[in-house]
């Protein structure tokens, strides 16, 4: 039993818009893409809904194949150049392999509107596009980041803690001191 006064429950921290509205989202667009298909097979038939879905699946499996090829084409010829000695340099056609399989995995989700965004993300202007927004995003959240070091961020986690006691000691062990046998260097 302790005794003494407790300490108060610390405020929860502020929920992220992300964490808030992205649940809402994923559910309208669910709503959204089957109200599209039920629309499409009461304008013509369920045999036509089939047949895009069955065609979204097949178009998407063969973009992520062909991108996941050029992606190991581009990594096996830049081990090879490594071990020939050469420094390879930055290749223009090895980028949006990423953005690529983003857009064939969105053909492969059953739908309407992540079939025609996993279209749009197949064509070069929208992927350079894409990759600079991403880019500049990424860019901007680093060098918010990067104002403190992580000695600082032990730091608040540290004092953070709801009671903020530290207990400090050490470890021991009650091992005998018996000599031990060397271990057998690791194998592959």
């Amino acid at each position: 039993m302790t005794t003494g006064a407790q300490t108060p429950y610390p405020a929860r921290p502020r929920r992220s818009r992300l964490r808030t509205w992205l649940p809402l989202g994923v559910a309208a667009w669910l709503v959204l893409e089957i109200w599209l298909l039920t629309l499409v097979a009461g304008a013509s038939s369920g045999l036509v809904v089939f047949l895009l879905l069955v065609a979204g699946v097949v178009l998407g499996s063969v973009v992520i194949k062909r991108a996941g090829r050029r992606a190991f084409r581009s990594l096996s010829e830049t081990l090879q150049q490594q071990q020939g000695g050469v420094v390879p340099g930055s290749r223009p056609s090895s980028e949006g392999n990423g953005l690529t399989m983003l857009g064939g995995l969105l053909l492969i989700i059953p739908g309407l509107i992540s079939d025609a965004v996993g279209l749009l993300l197949l064509l070069p202007p929208v992927q350079k596009a894409v990759s600079r927004y991403a880019e500049r995003t990424f860019e901007r959240k680093l060098r918010e980041a990067a104002q403190g070091s992580l000695g600082d961020a032990f730091q608040q986690a540290r004092i953070r803690r709801p009671d903020g006691k530290v207990v400090q000691g050490e470890v021991i062990r009650d091992e005998p001191d018996t000599p031990q046998e060397p271990r057998p260097p690791l194998s592959r």
